[in-house]
């Protein structure tokens, strides 16, 4: 055995390694060459056939040629895993400049959009939002508002009543006297706004539940045509700069005058529609100038200062703006229908 032979062997061996395009070649070659039963091994353990005086540089010559080959082995190991790796990472890429799947998210309930719509007119106009209880006294919701117990007027209202003298607020007036206490004796320009609860049967229009916002306005030079002047100007300011109001007699016992106020069709703008019963207008809200027995337990001298108030229905002007025909859709959490405001 000569060490130009295993020479040779090596030149074929580097020869068969660059060829190897996978690791499951690779291990083929590595079984067949630097395996305990591979040809190297072989080559080391014919090292004793040698001629004494050609032994040693010929089994440094075989070391050195073994560790050539596994040299060469371990970095075309590199390279094929390397280059597996490079494929893989490419089938599996992901191109990041395409636009996203949408998710949904949540919006707004419309309700709560109309209410901070109204809110914002409101202060533009120059009131401040005032926060009253959901649960009330029978006397501030009823008794210091001109309506004694047993008054025919408590029919207006089918109540909830928590205990005797408790009640789930049915309007939001309550606020008027606790507004008119915490924040006189001197002028008061608020909105109340919060939920309501009455116990009504549920309708395309009536719930037992209800969102309301009332204005309270109480000063020394407070007229009627103040009245009228802040609900054009909100009329205008929700429904378009050429909405008219039309103001009608009607009876609210915390009031006096009382007026009903309505606009000119959102639908057919005056002409007689079925939203309008064709005639031409509907309903917006009740108002008047305040009852002297409601500004005196208020804390006013009625002979001094004068207030209006109004109170409107928030889920009313929703109905009136999209020209929706059945309140019961607000509460029904109907994603299809609630979608249609974000």
């Amino acid at each position: 055995m000569e060490l130009s032979q295993v020479e040779q062997y090596a030149t074929g061996a580097h020869a068969s390694l660059a060829t190897c395009d996978s690791l499951e070649a690779l291990a083929s070659w590595h079984q067949q060459h630097l395996a305990k039963a591979g040809e190297l091994t072989a080559f080391k353990k014919s090292v004793g056939k040698v001629a004494p005086e050609e032994r040693k540089a010929f089994g440094m010559g075989v070391n050195q040629i073994a560790g050539k080959l596994e040299a060469a082995f371990k970095q075309k190991t590199t390279e094929l895993k390397d280059a597996e790796l490079a494929l893989r990472l490419a089938s599996e890429n992901i191109d990041v400049s395409l636009p996203a799947r949408p998710h949904r998210v949540g919006g707004y309930h419309p309700l709560t959009l109309m209410l901070r719509e109204i809110c914002g007119v409101f202060r533009d106009m120059g009131f401040t939002v005032y926060e009253s209880p959901h649960v009330e006294l029978d006397e501030m919701s009823f008794q210091l508002l001109n309506i004694p117990k047993h008054h025919p007027a408590r029919d207006m209202q089918d109540t909830f009543f928590v205990s005797e003298d408790v009640v789930m607020r049915p309007h939001t007036s309550p606020g008027q006297i606790r507004a008119m206490r915490e924040l006189g004796p001197g002028p008061v320009q608020v909105i109340l706004p919060g939920m309501c609860y009455r116990n009504e049967d549920i309708s395309a229009r009536s719930e037992i539940q209800f969102h309301q916002v009332e204005g309270v306005l109480v000063g020394e030079h407070v007229r009627f045509s103040d009245l009228k002047g802040i609900l054009l100007n909100f009329a205008r300011r929700l429904f378009g700069p050429d909405q008219a109001i039309k103001m009608r007699g009607s009876y609210f016992p915390f009031t006096e005058p009382s007026v009903e106020v309505d606009i000119k069709c959102t639908l057919c703008h005056g002409e007689g529609c079925r939203i309008c019963k064709h005639t031409g207008w509907l309903e917006l809200l009740g108002a008047g100038l305040m009852h002297p027995v409601v500004l005196k337990n208020g804390g006013y001298d009625p002979t001094k200062v004068r207030g209006i108030a109004f109170g409107l229905g928030v889920a009313r002007l929703a109905l009136l703006r999209h020209q929706i025909e059945d309140i019961r859709l607000f509460f029904q959490n109907d994603c299809r229908f609630l979608s249609q405001f974000q």
